[in-house]
This record gives C-alpha cells, structure tokens and sequence, in this order.
C-alpha cells in the first residue's frame, strides 16, 4: 500500500521523541517493502517566533487532500505564553479534519509501572472514546467588564445530538469489532441536566443496536473513583470533551506516566492525527532524556488506522519487552536515553522480522 503521512514534530522534546517514532515507521517500511512517504512540516514555537506562521491554509490543504495521517509531536513553549501557534495547529487539525474520535488506550504494559495496590499490570486495558469536536472546550463564551470586581466569565458548552451520537455510536462499534462484552458512558447529567441528559438519552438509545454489549451509565466522579478502586471493570469508557480529558490523564498514572500513553485524533476512514499525549516538558528538550514510547505504541495505533493490520501489536510487545530488559528511559525503569530506546526497538523489529 502506498502511505502518505505528515509529520509535525512540535516543540521541547517533540521533534526528538517524533524523530524515534519516524526511525520506526522508515524500519517498517524497509522490512515489509512498503511504500511510505513521509512529509515533514516545519511547524512550532521556533517558527511562530521566526515568522509569524502557525498553520498555514496550503499545509491543511495538502494534508486534507494528500495525506493519510499525521503524527504530531507535543505543542507548547515558554516563549509563546498565549498558546497561539498550538492552538491554530491543533484545533486546524481537530476541526479542519472533524477528527470527533480522540482514543486512548489505557493500558499498562508491566507490573513494574502498576501504581496500585493489590493490582497487577493485566489489570489495567481499556480504551476511553472522548468527543474532540464540542463539549467546553470549543471556545464558545466571553467575558464583561473584565478586570473590575464586576467582572463576569461565561463558557458554553456544546453539545449536539449529531456529535454525542457519533462518538457513542464509534465507542460501541469498537467494542463489538473488539468483542468487548461493556460500554461504560461517564456524564453528570444529576448535575448538568441539560446537555448530558442528551448524553444519557442517546447512550440509552445506540445501545438498543447492540444488544449483545451492556451498556452501564457512571457519574464522572464516581468513574474517578471506581478507576483507581478496579480499573480491571472497563473494557470500553465513552465520554464528552472535558471529562474525557480528566479521565484520561487519570488513567496515564495506571499505566505508567504521560511517557507511556499513546492516542488518536480519528475520523474512521479518513484523514486522522496521531500524537503521544505527554507535554513538550521543555526542560528536558535536547538533552536526550525524554521516553519514546508513547509515540511508538502512538505509531502502532497509526498503523492500524492506515490498515497494517498486525504492527500495532508488535510494537506493543516491543514496548513490552523494553521495560521488562530495561532497554527504556529512566522515567520507566531503563537505563538508556531517548534515541537508544528507539534504535533498540528499531534493532528488535530487525531481529524479529
């Protein structure tokens, strides 16, 4: 199959943890023979404060017509404190794309990085489905009489019939393609009675088309809770914008640290993005420290998504087998630095081919 893949490596440590998952996409090609092109951008703070460029029309053009994927490096610079060039290449991809399905796997690969007591690493497999395109997060709002003891702050919260079926609708789906036998959905409609009782409705409803999958409701908070009391009862975890992204940030400390949790920005069968969640931590950029492996199992889920039916798991042994041999960095136990874990895990794709 011939592939073409953007490659923005972001700034702090995102272009050098980019630059080991672009070393495994260039092995795989070589071995399997395929015909991947990857096109890098030159997009970041670096080259906000050069000249001004954030996400020019013509590269969302070329990716929404040329390319197959994306994988994005971490966005995020000390010197550009209003977020401006993250924000216009991050929401121009979200939006550009309709990229509705963000996935997390949560997933602990090694006993070693299990936090919890009394739980073992076999414990932890879930995914958590979180709408990407509406919720709080899509700057609908304002504020009056802003710096004056008056002052008032407004958010909204969005949510469309339209955006809260797909994204349940893509949850069950995933189960059933997974043979998943639960779909949890975590709202607050006790709470928020207006937009999450469309939340509950809907769940309620795309559940009665899979009638071979149970479909369980859980408050947010609760679900918190329930994750660090059990984290073996969920199989598949659907949820909106905002609780998505609590949940998941949760769930990266069961597996291991940000450095381990990898995820996709999806539009099944289309134009996806696919980035390691983990910051830019520009403290530790080039200094050779930072854990390629989120973006290494996040090459895996990118694979999957071009159809290399097979690879995400090799990969995901490969990370497996790099924590238990210490061949990773030392945020999870290793000895080596960045570009030595990926040349190991370039050099076991080699040896096991």
């Amino acid at each position: 199959m011939s592939k073409k893949i953007a490659v923005i490596g972001g700034d702090g440590i995102g272009p050098e943890v980019v630059a080991e998952g672009v070393k495994v996409l260039e092995a795989l090609a070589e071995l399997r023979g395929w015909d991947l092109d990857l096109l890098p951008f030159e997009l970041g703070a670096d080259r906000y404060l050069r000249d001004g460029t954030t996400f020019p029309r013509e590269v969302a053009d070329t990716i929404a017509s040329e390319c197959d994927a994306v994988l994005l490096g971490a966005l995020g610079d000390p010197r550009v404190p209003d977020m401006a060039h993250a924000r216009d290449i991050l929401f121009g991809l979200r939006f550009g794309l309709d990229l509705y399905c963000n996935v997390r796997p949560i997933v602990c690969l090694h006993d070693s990085l299990m936090p919890l007591k009394k739980w073992r690493a076999a414990d932890c497999d879930f995914v958590v489905f979180r709408e990407n395109t509406e919720g709080i997060y899509v700057g609908v709002g304002g504020q009056f009489k802003k710096g004056t003891p008056d002052e008032i702050a407004i958010q909204e919260d969005i949510n469309s019939r339209k955006g809260v079926e797909r994204i349940i609708r893509a949850a069950f789906e995933h189960a059933r393609q997974a043979g998943a036998k639960t779909v949890h959905m975590a709202d607050k409609h006790n709470a928020m009675p207006h937009a999450h009782e469309l939340w509950l409705r809907c769940f309620q409803e795309v559940a009665e088309e899979y009638p071979g999958i149970e479909a369980r409701h859980v408050f947010v908070d609760a679900m918190c809770l329930f994750m660090v009391q059990d984290p073996s009862q969920f199989e598949v975890v659907v949820t909106c914008n905002l609780f998505g992204d609590i949940l998941t940030d949760l769930g990266a400390a069961l597996q291991g640290g940000m450095g381990m949790a990898a995820s996709g920005n999806v539009n099944p069968g289309k134009v996806s993005m696919f980035e390691p969640v983990h910051g830019s931590a520009p403290p530790l950029a080039g200094k050779d420290v930072a854990n390629p492996l989120a973006t290494i199992l996040t090459v895996g889920m990118l694979l999957t998504h071009l159809g290399f039916e097979g690879e995400e798991a090799r990969l995901t042994a490969l990370v497996r087998e790099a924590i238990e041999t210490g061949h990773c960095t030392a945020e999870v136990g290793g000895r080596l630095g960045t570009r030595a874990t990926g040349d190991w895990i370039v050099e076991r794709l080699r040896q096991t081919a």
